[in-house]
């Protein structure tokens, strides 16, 4: 389609000059100018080229966050607790005493490795989100040009019709002018 097309396109359904115009509304427009934006169903937003250690990433943090995890976790808090403070005290062989400093260095080791590997995953999601964003945005500029257009025909047909009946009804007045005319006669 010819640039200045496009260009006038832009200023009609937008309401901006072309050089207001982003590059996204650019490349927009010229979609809808060439009817070249088909529904193709939902975009698929997932990430097929992810790396071994992002894949990782998203398991740990999908695992790590969730009630299995928390659970299971908790579960292996109270029986090292539980070990340590009755049943190897009675022996008086308790490996970890009460302060529990091994169990401490543990969570503290486990905290410092997951809390990165969740951050990574984390970033994942929000390019992930951004990337939606983008495609919802495209989606909602294209709708909103497309009912511009929508509205701009039914107003171009109710003005037609408007036209139509003013010239049906001024035939009928000059068909009554014939009529009392003749009837006068």
């Amino acid at each position: 389609m010819k640039e200045q097309n496009i260009r006038e396109i832009a200023v009609r359904f937008l309401k901006k000059e072309w050089t207001d115009v982003t590059d996204l509304e650019k490349r927009i427009v010229q979609k809808v100018a060439e009817r070249s934006l088909v529904a193709k169903g939902p975009i698929d937003t997932t990430l097929d080229d992810r790396t071994f250690g992002q894949r990782l990433a998203d398991r740990v943090a999908s695992f790590g966050g969730s009630w299995t995890f928390i659970i299971i976790f908790g579960c292996l808090l109270l029986f090292w607790a539980s070990m340590n403070t009755f049943v190897l005290a009675h022996y008086g062989d308790d490996f970890d005493p009460y302060p529990y400093i091994l169990l401490n260095l543990f969570l503290s080791m486990l905290a410092s490795i997951q809390a990165p590997i969740i951050m990574m995953s984390q970033n994942r999601q929000a390019a992930k989100d951004r990337l939606d964003a983008t495609h919802d945005y495209e989606v909602n500029l294209k709708s909103e040009i497309e009912i511009i257009s929508l509205h701009e025909k039914l107003d171009d047909l109710r003005e037609q019709k408007w036209l139509d009946l003013v010239a049906m009804q001024q035939r009928q007045i000059e068909l009554l002018e014939k009529l009392l005319s003749e009837k006068a006669d």
